[in-house]
């Protein structure tokens, strides 16, 4: 079943055009890196399903943020830091698929032309 379920989210991820996914083992940690914001990563198995685990800080001396869900077979969450304007943000993906977790590295940053970003700013701006 375990093999599976691998097979399957790997030919999934395959075909839906993913970043960079990893396969996630209860109770190792994934580092985490959304731009300036680091963190970890992890799950645990419960019996109502496996609960995951994410701690976010922008840095050593701020206020870490924890996010925690319980997810079902099929079932995902997704940490999402917003950029600046006429940017997409930056989504970290965790999800299951039968006993298999794996998580989605959020896909490089497209650096928006300055002059564009210019004129996008001075539109918000009027």
């Amino acid at each position: 079943m375990i093999r599976y379920s691998t097979a399957f989210a790997t030919v999934l991820l395959a075909t839906t055009s993913v970043a960079a996914a990893s396969e996630l083992a209860p109770g190792n940690g994934h580092s985490i890196r959304l731009g300036p914001v680091t963190g970890a990563v992890y799950y645990t198995v419960e019996p109502d399903g496996y609960r995951v685990v994410a701690t976010l800080a922008s840095g050593a001396d701020s206020q870490p943020v924890r996010f925690v869900s319980t997810l079902g077979p099929g079932q995902h969450m997704m940490i999402s830091l917003p950029q600046a304007v006429g940017q997409p943000s930056l989504d970290f993906k965790i999800m299951r698929y039968g006993t298999t977790v794996l998580v989605r590295e959020p896909a490089a940053i497209p650096v928006a032309d300055p002059m564009e970003q210019a004129s996008i700013q001075d539109a918000l701006d009027r």
